[in-house]
Order: C-alpha cells, then structure tokens, then sequence
C-alpha cells in the first residue's frame, strides 16, 4: 500500500506537471526566471520561513500544552524545526516524528496525541477558509463559487465532528457501534475542546497567515507580477490548502496549477509558474535547511527526552 501511494504521487506529480508544460512555453520560463529581482524576493520570502517556523512552534507549544503538558518552547523548537527535515520527503512522516518524540516526551497516549495533531490540521485549513471569506466579503473577489463551497464542506465537516464528539445521545442497540468510536483516543481533543479553543487556535495561527500574504504580494513583485491584494487575500488561501493536499511529491504540481488558475489574469503562465517554483522551493529548502542546523539538538532531544511530565502537567487545562 505504501509503494502504491509513492507510485501514485509520483504519477500525480508527472501528470500535473506535464500538463502545465505544454501550457508554458519554455523560453518564457527561463527568461522570468532570469530577470528576477532575487534580492527582494529573498528578503521577503526567507524571513517569512524563519517567522513561520517560530510561530508555528508557538502555536504548538500552547495548543500541546492545553490538551496534554507543557513542553518549555525552547526544547519544541529543535525537534519542530527538524521534523520539516523528514516532513520535505514526506508530510506524515514529518508529524509522526514530532509526535514520537511528544509521545516520550509527556508519556501521553500516542493515540490521544494524533488527535491532537488531526486538530491542529483542521483547524489550519479552517484558518485558510475563514481568511478567504475576508477577502470574498470585504473586496468582492471574483470566482467566489468555489471559495464559498469549500467553506461550506468545511463548516459542514465541524458540524458532523462537533456533534459526533460532543452531543449527549443515548442510540439504540442497533446502531450503538456508529457512536462507539467517539470514545477512542484518536477522538480525545476533539472531546475536550471547549468552543473557545477552536477560536484561539485560529486566532493564534493568524499572524502566520498575515505575514506569508505580505511576503507573497511583495514578493511577486520581484517576477514582474502585481495581483490585487483583495485577489491575493481569497485566493492565497485556497492555494495553500491545494498545496498541503498529499497528492503530489513534495506538493509540486498542484501549487503552481494553482496559481496559474487563480491569477492567470494578472501574470503571464511563465511568470507565475516561476515565481510559484522558486516560492515553493525556496520555503521548502529554506525549512529544512533550519531542520538540519538544530538536528544535533533535537537528535539529543529525540534519543534522550528528558524525563515525562508530571501527572498534574498532563492534566487538560481548562482555563
């Protein structure tokens, strides 16, 4: 099954990026590679890796701490910033080694924590959404219909979670084994939340968002590109979210079709699909590159954790 899913992704990723080939003509594409302002793509776009890197420690760090135990941020951040090293060859690998090490590190159920892990991936996506009605509502962006429907498989997903999890319901016999699972511990955060957590999670993740949208609009800049910042604001969501599907290797293909579909009427496909690339490679080397200068850390860290949190830090805060 796991050679089938490599083969498929490498499939996907052939497939995609030979469809955008014959859209792109070849010169085009080295000349906006050529004549890019690099320098002000890197000032913009290499902080916005080291900023992401930071908060989304941050943003762990508490999120961890409300559902599990407190984890110092200065312990997190080795083993995060080297989980995006596996995480370049594959994304489930990546979130399975932070939750090793989280597993040693609280001497929680491993289950429990892949809840949490599945929380903080939903409601990432649900940030993404929220941020693309902002830019549908407050700019009257255009293509709204596939923004509104993803937004609406979304909310409706939060339903389904919600009132599966955390409605008081007493089935019958006969379909007691639908409402059974719901006690498992891969449903434990989703259980725990309280209402005001999903909120915070969003908010938190929010200057996350800010940052990467000023570092792509300036960024783009410096390929010759200039999209409407209302545009940039409902449509750089969706791209993110197409690009974290795990369809593609490395998540190529998919981004930069995204960017062509989405922005094709303020840039030329060449020069998208550039900037798109170097965009893309660029976070994606500039993550691991920071991976691999606190490896020695976090090998340390992930070898030899330090002690389990006490029962009272594995407690779930309410407050």
């Amino acid at each position: 099954m796991k050679h089938a899913r490599r083969i498929g992704a490498a499939a996907a990723t052939l497939i995609v990026l030979a469809l955008i080939a014959r859209r792109v003509p070849l010169a085009p594409l080295e000349a906006a590679l050529r004549n890019a302002h690099y320098q002000l793509f890197f000032a913009w776009m290499i902080p916005n890796t080291i900023f992401y890197l930071c908060w989304d420690t941050l943003v762990l760090k508490y999120v961890i701490g409300w559902f599990h135990g407190d984890v110092p941020y200065r312990d997190l951040l080795p083993v995060r910033a080297s989980s995006y090293v596996v995480g370049f060859f594959n994304t489930n690998a990546g979130r399975g080694t932070l939750a090793a090490y989280l597993w040693r590190r609280l001497d929680a159920p491993f289950l429990a924590l892949g809840s949490t892990v599945i929380f903080l991936v939903l409601t990432e996506y649900t940030q993404l959404v929220v941020w693309a009605l902002l830019g549908v509502f407050a700019f009257r962006s255009e293509i709204t219909a596939s923004v509104l429907s993803v937004a609406a498989v979304v909310a409706a997903l939060w339903l389904v979670i919600i009132g599966y999890t955390r409605l008081k319901v007493t089935p019958s016999r006969a379909i007691a084994w639908l409402f059974a699972p719901r006690e498992w511990q891969l449903f434990q955060t989703f259980r725990r939340a309280e209402a005001i957590r999903y909120v915070e999670v969003v908010l938190l993740r929010a200057p996350m968002f800010v940052v990467s949208l000023c570092a792509h609009y300036y960024g783009a800049h410096a390929f010759g590109i200039h999209i409407p910042f209302g545009q940039m604001l409902t449509f750089l969501p969706v791209i993110f979210m197409a690009a974290a599907l795990p369809v593609t290797v490395a998540h190529l293909g998919t981004t930069q079709a995204a960017w062509i579909f989405f922005f094709g009427a303020y840039a030329s496909a060449p020069r998208l699909l550039a900037f798109s690339l170097v965009a893309h490679l660029t976070f994606s080397f500039t993550r691991a590159a920071l991976g691999l200068l606190w490896l020695p850390v976090a090998y340390s860290e992930l070898v030899f954790p330090a002690p389990p949190a006490t029962a009272a830090l594995r407690g779930v805060r309410s407050s």
